[in-house]
């Protein structure tokens, strides 16, 4: 017991040694480069947004920021890597809807709680999901999927990963329209696009900045878009609900994190950062282009949204019995 009390009582005094000590690094932050970890693999959307704001935030810091690309177990492998960093700012996470409030509910085995293991920081902004099919297809619209997942139970979808908002999205799909949908779990919207443009796969959710180009060079055919508008990159092409699935209305949202007990100052310098990176008129306007919407936001607010959403989506879950490795 002895031992026991002794422990407990040195591990106290190094915490109280370590406050002060990452207090007074917080005084001249960032003295050195910002790893920037996105869980995701390279030339997805979250790759094109972390490395168009990370840039603008590197300008305002002073430092580098590196993207440094993490990838699998649908993003877990990453944001765990955020979550045991030292808290010291100078490794921070570019969080999801599907890590920091759908995964927990999915995966049998999760390393971090996103609840008590992340200091928000911003939000980043919401994507566009894109329902898209090869343009050689036969299928032309939603009505068109739906008759064909009927006629063929178990019709296969691409997306970029199991417990994604692509995933989601396609669980939500099926639900809504009484179908025998399988999912095809991808390691990145890369890969699944590849196959799509190959016709070794038919039917793929995606978020619409990795798709976009080819959609507009003609090379896959949208069908819908899964928020509750039009997307300005796709004007033409209708929501869900528009083409029969009332009701039916996902925006995945991102932001940025960092490990728990992140010092306040160090959290506000990297939101005024972020904040203000994602208002300027050159970065809005390419990533809207590319079919994302960015938007700042409090830290506050980031951590509001993601306890909201991470009770929300836990029951969307068990609803729809979805489960992950």
């Amino acid at each position: 017991m002895k031992s026991a009390f002794a422990l407990g009582r040195r591990a106290a005094a190094v915490a109280l040694l370590a406050a002060p000590l990452l207090l007074a690094h917080a005084a001249d932050f960032p003295s050195k480069p910002i790893r920037f970890i996105v869980p995701y693999s390279p030339g997805g959307t979250t790759d094109l947004v972390a490395r168009t704001v990370g840039q603008k935030v590197s300008e305002k810091l002073g430092q580098p920021v590196l993207i440094d690309n993490r990838a699998g177990a649908g993003g877990n492998i990453g944001m765990d890597a955020v979550a045991k960093a030292a808290p010291d700012g100078y490794t921070i996470g570019f969080g999801a809807i599907s890590t920091n409030a759908l995964n927990p509910h999915i995966y049998k085995s999760m390393a971090f709680d996103p609840r008590t293991d992340f200091a928000a920081i911003s939000l980043l902004g919401t994507s566009t999901i894109v329902l898209e099919v090869p343009a050689a297809s036969a299928i032309k619209s939603v009505p068109d999927l739906i008759a064909a997942a009927k006629k063929n139970p178990g019709l296969p979808y691409a997306t970029a990963g199991a417990g994604t908002s692509m995933n989601l999205a396609g669980v939500m799909f099926a639900q809504m329209t009484g179908t025998d949908l399988v999912h095809v779990a991808y390691k990145g919207s890369g890969p699944a696009i590849t196959d799509m443009l190959g016709n070794n796969i038919g039917v793929m959710f995606d978020n619409l900045p990795a798709s976009l180009p080819h959609i507009q060079a003609g090379k896959l055919r949208a069908l819908a878009v899964a928020g509750p508008v039009r997307s300005p990159s796709l004007p033409d092409v209708p929501t869900m609900a528009e083409a029969g699935l009332n009701g039916y209305a996902l925006d995945p949202w991102f932001g940025v994190y960092g490990p728990a007990k992140l010092p306040a100052p160090i959290v506000k310098a990297l939101n005024e950062a972020f904040v203000e990176a994602l208002a300027m008129p050159n970065v809005k306007a390419k990533l809207q282009q590319a079919g994302f919407s960015p938007r700042g936001s409090t830290a506050q607010e980031l951590t509001t949204l993601t306890e909201a959403e991470y009770k929300r989506l836990g029951e969307v879950a068990k609803k729809a019995g979805m489960t992950a490795d």
